[in-house]
């Protein structure tokens, strides 16, 4: 047999006439939230970050390879 869903200590037309309560539990859940969150450490910070700017660099190289190459096309299919 299924359960009924826990009622809500406030009513739908009390939270949406009040918007401090409303702004209030929202703050409040999300600090709950964020002390729930894993935070990296520093190393793993600086690996990801790293991570990051190898593979940015190497896009960079990549696609500049690429727009040199489709320019040169173009400039020989024009001329």
């Amino acid at each position: 047999m299924a359960k009924k869903a826990a009622q809500p200590s406030e009513t739908k037309a009390e939270s949406a006439s009040n918007p401090v309560a409303r702004f209030t539990k929202y703050v409040e859940d999300s600090r709950a939230e964020l002390r729930k969150v894993t935070w990296p450490t520093v190393k793993d910070t600086r690996k990801a970050t790293l991570a990051v700017l190898f593979f940015v660099a190497v896009m960079a190289v990549v696609l500049g390879l690429v727009d040199l190459g489709l320019s040169s096309l173009i400039k020989y299919i024009l001329s």
